[in-house]
Parts: structure tokens; sequence; C-alpha cells
């Protein structure tokens, strides 16, 4: 972290591999001297201890697995092989998406697995039961044992902080909470329960645990990681797969699931924290501060691995990206690190490979993966990779090698002698999805008090309280992104019927009597109240949408609407209680002025009534959890070349129980939106993006899970997704428009993007806006932004929800958007390849014309305020 002291002097980067010296020189006599074995780790209450130290490797080290199947596996494997077709073994190898297949498909073309993305449900329905999830399962199996072969199709699930895409099911604290606990027993617990929910629907396969080692928080996957510590990342990977493998040793149980560590690897380091971007990490640092979490996981039996999006390169290594390296692949995982278990790509990542695209990557298969996740391409991937085995352009025993690796992977899991999904255990148990005890006490163990100024807590249980804020009641904050749906959007209380909102807990615990729920704090007198509980914090993202890019940390800017609700509280009279939910530390000196206590409670799942145990007077013994991140000091970073900048709260801070903790005052100096400037000129002229038709060098298109890399509209003004679909009709003249219909099935955007990036930077510095006509035929059932990118995932959004809900039916109006709305969201107007874009996930239907970035527009008297 660059605002960080070093992670080196953080650990002493003297290290080791979960073992003393001493055990490390033995194992190298045991095994040779030239590489070290790592295998279990020391136990501490049962469980991997988090070491003080751990010894710096030289090299990549053998992972020595518990889980090394039964003898006879490698012979039933070869006769299987030798029994298939090559179109059978390119089957086995392609993971399509449930939405893009039937089960007619599995018979067809022999898929070895499935997958279901964030926000996709049998019957593309939100509320799926058990019993739907469950018959889905059925029929994939069914068919998988109608085929020649019969081997058994299994499905995979990102079931990463409990079976999250499953409604009622309990959710569990986001791993940046579980970090903060320092507990890998508690990890083993969340996992066995995870393992028991995805069992109850029908999965046999979890794409978890997460074990990036996150450098940057500006990266939108930090909640994703345990800690910036590879100490705490090696211990809980090591728990986290045993838990979900059910401590398989020669079978996983029937507790258990396989277990994915995943993304193998430096996700966690890219500069700037880019989602998907490049990770310019020496190789020491890839082995001995990215690498630690796979040694505890493959250790402990992961038996796959998915393969990151980001490159790998600097001065002296060039992989590029990962998903096509065969250093990464093959010489490190499956050669030095001796991994015999499956390689899994992630999301079309094939397709990002230099050459390659979603249908068609004969270096990633080369590279050594071996299920390939092909979400909808798949057909054209089927034929495309049996052409290149033909061709000789992918060897025969390449192909053979990924099979053999699939097939043990399923024997390991005890598939092929599985029951039908609905038959095994767990299946269709309510008991199963729910695991309310544990999930409070995970909250309880991951909350962190960072300051109690005259020991205001805890809340006396005879005190009447005020309760603020937007995350108080708000469910959908409160488990973030990955939560039913992708990014966690477009979910209300209702979709959690089993849940407790923080504000739930809170009244349970004091009485409803006693609490006042104010959420904008307006019309209430914060005086008459004994004190003052504000729930503030993030909203939720998932990958790319998260990312901070340029802008600050600093939370009164990220999330204004929270600083004013403090404001309006503060200096009463009466003592605030400030809960922050988020998924990064961010830079929060003005809220921690305005706190008399303030607790990072991170995103803690369903579970709010665990954060009212600490809060208020009771039973429990007050807060445990210490920083797993270090807490920001200033709002920016330091730049390549800067000295580190010193933290506020140090990795391990915390105080104990209800311990007194003052901060002093902190410093508000606010450093403005963005963390560097811009440049450029000034924009004298429109830019025309869409007037009647595309203006080159930008073409229009339209995106959904259907296929998320475009369709494009075509001369006639058509295209069409399930989710979205667009015709031409009139706003200025004749067919001069996008009249654009989100059926509400789904998300769906549509956009303008030009092939290349432009440097808009001249229309910042013109005060410019983002301009365009448009008329509202029925107005946007859920959340809808306007969003520009510098080529995705940076990006920036506009919340128009409103603007467009205010416009009247039917009538034409001039909508204007100040660029700096967008700059000051993060947009890097030096990169802009996606200038105008519109996205929801709920029924709205407009037509969109004249589409323009406007000199000066941005200081007309009709340009929308960027709040």
């Amino acid at each position: 972290m660059h605002w960080r002291s070093s992670l080196a002097a953080v650990l002493g980067l003297t290290l080791a591999a979960g073992a003393t010296p001493a055990a490390v020189a033995q194992e190298a006599q045991r095994h040779g001297p030239e590489q070290t074995v790592i295998g279990q780790p020391k136990t501490e209450h049962g469980c991997a201890r988090i070491e003080k130290s751990l010894p710096t490797l030289k090299d990549w080290p053998k992972v020595d697995s518990q889980l090394d199947g039964d003898r006879k596996d490698e012979a039933r494997i070869k006769a299987i092989l030798k029994d298939m077709t090559l179109a059978e073994k390119v089957g086995q190898m392609t993971q399509p998406e449930i939405g893009q297949i039937t089960p007619a498909d599995v018979t067809t073309y022999g898929f070895g697995s499935v997958l279901n993305g964030g926000g996709s449900w049998p019957g593309n329905n939100k509320r799926a039961t058990p019993q739907d999830w469950l018959a889905l399962a059925d029929a994939y199996w069914e068919a998988s044992k109608a085929t020649r072969t019969k081997i058994p199709v299994i499905w995979g699930i990102d079931a990463v902080h409990g079976n999250n895409n499953v409604f009622g099911a309990t959710v569990f604290p986001h791993n940046i909470g579980l970090g903060a606990a320092h507990d890998p027993c508690l990890v083993r617990d969340i996992h066995e329960a995870t393992a028991e929910q995805i069992r109850a629907t029908g999965q046999d396969w979890a794409f978890a645990p997460t074990l990036a080692v996150v450098q940057d928080d500006r990266w939108g996957r930090t909640y994703e990681g345990y800690s910036e510590d590879p100490r705490i990342t090696r211990a809980y990977g090591f728990e986290a797969v045993k838990g979900l493998q059910d401590n398989a040793k020669k079978r996983i149980g029937e507790d258990g699931v396989i277990a994915t560590a995943k993304h193998f690897i430096g996700d966690g380091g890219t500069t700037g924290g880019k989602d998907q971007g490049v990770t310019a990490a020496s190789e020491k640092d890839m082995i001995n501060i990215h690498g630690q979490g796979y040694y505890g996981a493959l250790a402990a039996g992961a038996q796959t691995v998915m393969i990151s999006f980001n490159s790998w390169a600097n001065d002296v290594i060039d992989e590029g990206k990962v998903h096509g390296s065969k250093y990464v692949q093959t010489g490190i995982l499956k050669e030095k690190m001796g991994f015999d278990g499956l390689l899994v790509s992630d999301w079309n990542g094939i397709g990002q490979v230099t050459g390659c695209t979603n249908a068609s990557c004969p270096q990633a298969i080369n590279a050594g993966m071996d299920v390939i996740m092909v979400p909808s391409d798949w057909k054209a991937f089927i034929a495309n990779t049996i052409a290149q085995v033909q061709s000789g352009e992918i060897p025969m025993a390449r192909i053979d090698d990924a099979v053999t690796r699939i097939l043990r992977v399923k024997l390991r899991a005890g598939t092929f002698d599985a029951p039908k999904p609905s038959k095994r255990d767990h299946a269709g148990k309510q008991k199963a999805l729910q695991h309310k005890e544990l999930a409070r006490e995970a909250v309880r163990e991951s909350a962190v008090l960072l300051k109690n100024d005259r020991r205001v807590l805890p809340i006396s249980k005879r005190s009447k309280v005020l309760v603020v804020g937007k995350s108080a009641d708000n469910i959908s904050n409160q488990t973030g992104g990955w939560t039913l749906s992708w990014q966690g959007t477009g979910n209300t209380n209702d979709d959690f019927p089993n849940a407790t909102s923080i504000l739930k807990g809170i009244q349970d615990t004091l009485g409803t009597k006693n609490v006042t729920f104010a959420e904008t704090a307006d019309g209430v007198d914060p005086s008459k109240f004994d004190a003052v509980i504000a729930v503030i914090g993030e909203t939720p993202y998932a990958e790319g949408v998260g990312d901070l890019g340029k802008r600050s940390f600093e939370a009164a800017r990220l999330h204004p609407q929270d600083l004013a609700v403090l404001d309006k509280v503060s200096g009463k009279g009466k003592p605030v209680i400030t809960v922050y939910v988020g998924g990064r530390a961010l830079y929060m000196n003005k809220e921690l002025n305005r706190s008399d206590a303030f607790v990072a409670a991170w995103l803690p799942g369903t579970e709010g009534q665990g954060i009212a145990d600490l809060l208020i007077q009771g039973k429990h013994n007050g807060f445990s959890g210490t920083l797993s991140y270090s807490w920001p000091g200033e709002a920016c970073p330091a730049l390549p070349g800067e000295p580190a900048k010193k933290p506020l709260f140090k990795l391990g801070y915390g105080l104990r129980d209800w311990q007194t903790g003052n901060v002093g005052r902190l410093d508000e100096t606010s450093p403005g939106a963005q963390c560097t400037g811009g440049g450029g000129g000034t924009a004298t002229e429109d830019l025309e993006i869409f007037n009647r038709t595309d203006i080159a060098p930008y073409k229009s298109l339209i995106g959904s899970p259907e296929n998320w890399g475009g369709t494009e509209i075509g001369p006639d003004g058509q295209a069409a997704h399930a989710e979205i679909n667009v015709v031409q009709s009139d706003v200025n003249v004749q067919q001069d428009a996008l009249k654009t219909t989100w059926t509400g099935t789904g998300p769906g955007q549509v956009y303008l993007q030009s092939p290349e990036v432009a440097d808009l930077r001249g229309y910042g510095n013109a005060n410019g806006a983002v301009q365009f006509d448009v008329i509202v035929h029925s107005a946007p059932v859920n959340r809808t932004v306007i969003s520009s990118h510098c080529v995705y995932p940076c990006l920036a959004e506009f919340d128009a929800t409103q603007v467009f809900r205010d416009l009247p039916a039917g009538q034409k109006a001039t909508i204007k958007i100040p660029v700096s709305c967008f700059e000051g969201k993060g947009l890097d107007l030096e990169n802009v390849n996606t200038p105008f874009l519109v996205y929801t996930d709920g029924a709205f239907q407009a037509s969109f014309a004249n589409i323009r970035w406007v000199p000066q527009a941005g200081d007309d008297p009709d340009a929308l305020p960027c709040t």
C-alpha cells in the first residue's frame, strides 16, 4: 500500500512458509536442497496459526497437498480417457453459463461443468427456491448421465461469503471483515457452513476463497481479500479450503464441495489498484507476498485454481495476461508447486489474451488452462478448439492432460459415485441455508473499534437512542457486492427475508419504543436522546465498478450525504457513535472528528444484530477485531517514487472490549476529488458522438448478460437481447434517435464506443458537458446511471434515476451533465473510449438523440448539479 509502511517492514521480510527456519531446512534435506517444501501449517486452538513472521523464499515452493486421492484413480482415469473422442474431451474442458444453455445441450456437447454468474438464477428468478435450484441441478446431472461417457457434470458458483446467490440464505461478512477477526477457526467454520448451503441448492464447486493480498485499496475488490498481510491470508487459505472440502484426504465428503483458490496470481497488486490491470511486482514479491495464500490453500488440498485477469509485467518480466502465461500456469503452478488439480479461467478471461477472442484461444490452453469459462460463446469455442487440435496448433497431449486433471478432481470430489443433487446430504434443507448464530458471531469478531472517547461505548440498555444514516436499515449496503446480484445492486430489504438490519438489531436490543430512526436526521433534535448512532458508508459494488482510479480516498467526497448527516447530529451535546459499513478503509478524518466513538463494521452480511451486540451493554464482552488493512492518514496514496505515507491506524490496531481511545483532533485538509491533475488544452468545438447515426470512430452497441462484449446496433438502428432492445425513433427529426427498451428481465446498457481511447481533457478544461436529447416513454423502475468509461473497468457514473423520472413522459428534453461530475468520480479524461453509456437493471424505455460533448455547457443554467 502506497500510504502504508512497507510490507517488508511490517513482516520483517525474513519470511517462512508456515514453518520455522529449522523445519524448512529439514524439509529441504528430505526433498533436495533446491526447493522448499510446504505442507501442513503449525496449529493454534486446533487451526492454522497466523505466524509472527514468514521466512523469505527464494523460489516457488513445492506444496505438499493433504488431499492425494486414491491410487486407483489414475488407472481409472486412463481407461476413461482412452475411450473418449476429441469432441468429448473438449466438451469436458468447456464451461458455459446456465442462462446460455439447456440440459439438452449438456447431453449434446458433453460439458464437463457449468456455472452461474452473479445475478444468474434458475429461470432468471432472483427468489428461486432451493427446490428450483435442485431441479435444474438434477436436470444437468441427468443430462450428463445420458451422454455416451456418462461423466457427471459439475456446477460451479460464486459462493464468496456464504451461498450469496440464493434467496433466503445467511450471508456472512465479506473477507475484509473476517481478516479483522484474526481467527482461522472462524474462517473454517464459515466455509463449512457455506459448503452446506451449496449442497442445499445442488452445486458441487465453490469459486472461493479469494486469496488476493491487496496492496492498494483503490482496487474495487479490496473487500474480497482477507488482508494486506500475507501471514493472515496464508492461514486463512488453509482453513477456508479445509472447511469447504470437509477436511478431505482421499475424497471430499458428503458435507463438502470443491474449493477454488483464486485468482492466481497478483490480482491484489495491480498498479493503482486497477481491476484486471498490470501487476509490476518482482518475482520475489510474487512468491513471498502474493503467493502465500496459495501455499495454505494447496496444502489443505484445494483441487482447483482460478487464473487471474491481471497481467504480470515489469522491467524484467513480461508475461502479459496471466491467462496466456505458460510460465505462470504450467511452470509455477503445475511444475514448481506440484499442483495436480485443474486450472479454470475467469469469465471470458481468454478473450483478453493478445491474439485471442472469447471463442478462440489456443494460447491459453497451451499455457496450461484446463477448464475454460466461456459463458455464451461456447459453441464457437468448441468448434475452434477441435479444429486447433486437428491442425496441431494445440497438442493432443495438452488436451489429455487437461481432461486427466478434470477427471481426477471429479473422482476426488466423489461425483462419479454420488446420486443426483436432490438426493445428496443437505439437499433442499432450509436448516442448511441458515447459519444465523455463526454469522452473528462472525460480525462481532470482525468489527473494529477505532475510537471510544470518554468511553461512550457501551450504550446502557436503558438508553433512548436516535439512529440515522443511509445504511442503518439497508441490508443491501450491509451485504455489499456479490449478493443476489453481481454488483449487489437492485436489492431491497424484502430480498433478505431472514436477515436483520443494524437498525433492527438495535431495536430488538433496546426495544422499539426506545429507538427513533431518521435516516437523514431531518426533523429531529439529537439533544432529546441519550445517544446518536449514525450508520454510514459505501453502497454496493463489485469488480471494476468499485475501482477508485484517480479519485481520492476521502469518504466525504465519495459519500457526501454521510458527512451531511453527521453535521446535523454532532456537537449537540449528546455522544455520536458512528458505524462505518464499507468494503475498504477510507480517509475519514472529518467523520472521525464528528464522532465520539467510531466502529469499522466492514460488510457484515445479513446479521446486523452482531453490531448491536457490540454497541449496547449485554452478555457480550465488547470488541476484539483489529485491522487487517492499515487505515489511511491521507486522502491520496503516495505516487510511484514517493516515500510511503504514514497510516492513521496501523495494521493490527483496534481498541479491545470497550476501552477508552481518543485519536484527538484530526487534520481535515481536503485534496479535492482527484489525486492527480489533468492537462491538455481547452476544447472549443462540440464532439459529436451520435447524430442520426454513429459518428466515426464511435459505434453504438447494446450489452447485457447475453453479450457484455457488445452487440453493434445495425444500420437499421436495431439490435436486441432478452434484457434490452433498440429500434429507431424520432426525437428531433425522423429516425434520429435510438429508442431503447429495458425489458426488466435483467441488466442492460446502450452505449457509444470507440476502438481507441481519446484525450478529452480539453472538455474538462472548457467546463464542458455530456449533452443529449431524450424522450422518456416510461420512467426507470430501478437505479439508472449515465457513465463514461476510460476503458472498462475505468469509469465514472452519474445517477440519473430521478432525472429521468422527473421528465414529462413523451416530451423532448435536453440533458447536460458537466464533465466535472465524471472527472470528480475518477474518469481519466486522457483515456476515454466510451463517452456515453446508459445502464439499468429494471424496466425503462427512452429515446436518445444528438449525443455530444459540448464545451462551456457545464456552466449553463440548466446543467445538472453533480449530486
